[in-house]
């Protein structure tokens, strides 16, 4: 049986883009080291499933890829495989405890490959990120600028999506059960 997108998960996208957009403004304007700009993309893995999770990321990339930050359009593919991956994690256990940290692993790896690809070979590890200084610190370095790139990017990475699983552990636990189950994928 088909699962049709109801207006609950319209909404949900809607919410998640709008977090994606709020989190990377922020982490952008304060040149934090971490990005915050999948917190609405881990909650739709994590209610919808994975598939959903994929959405807000796209979306919100293009936003901002379009009006303020020319990046994000490039680095949507990231965006996209870490929805992928909280709406597997979510699936297969819930992440509490201990469990929290293991989760954002699973979740961060996959896209951090495709995030140090991107960021090394595109731009030469210069992007609007904070975490470009310490990039350009490392790259001096008997490292290099690839190793540089992926150490980097998996620290902050793994900070970010321990992070944004704490927030959404959180935003989920203070949801109404009957709104979670309204958007809830089966099958």
């Amino acid at each position: 049986m088909k699962q049709q997108i109801s207006v609950y998960h319209i909404c949900l996208l809607a919410l998640a883009v709008c977090i994606n957009l709020a989190g990377g403004q922020l982490a952008l304007s304060l040149r934090l080291p971490v990005y915050l700009d999948s917190i609405g993309t881990i909650m739709t893995g994590a209610l919808c499933g994975p598939v959903y999770g994929m959405v807000p990321n796209l979306l919100s990339g293009i936003i901002l890829g379009m009006t303020t930050d020319i990046y994000s359009l490039y680095f949507a593919p990231v965006g996209m495989v870490v929805g992928l991956m909280s709406g597997l994690v979510w699936k297969n256990w819930r992440p509490q405890g201990w469990r929290v940290a293991l989760g954002a692993l699973v979740i961060t790896v996959p896209g951090t490959l495709v995030s140090s690809l991107i960021c090394a070979v595109l731009f030469g590890g210069i992007t609007s990120s904070g975490s470009t200084i310490l990039v350009q610190l490392l790259a001096r370095t008997p490292l290099g600028m690839t190793a540089s790139i992926f150490l980097v990017q998996i620290v902050t990475d793994y900070l970010d999506r321990l992070i944004s699983l704490f927030v959404v552990i959180r935003l989920i636990q203070v949801l109404p059960g009957r709104m979670r189950e309204q958007v809830r994928v089966r099958g």
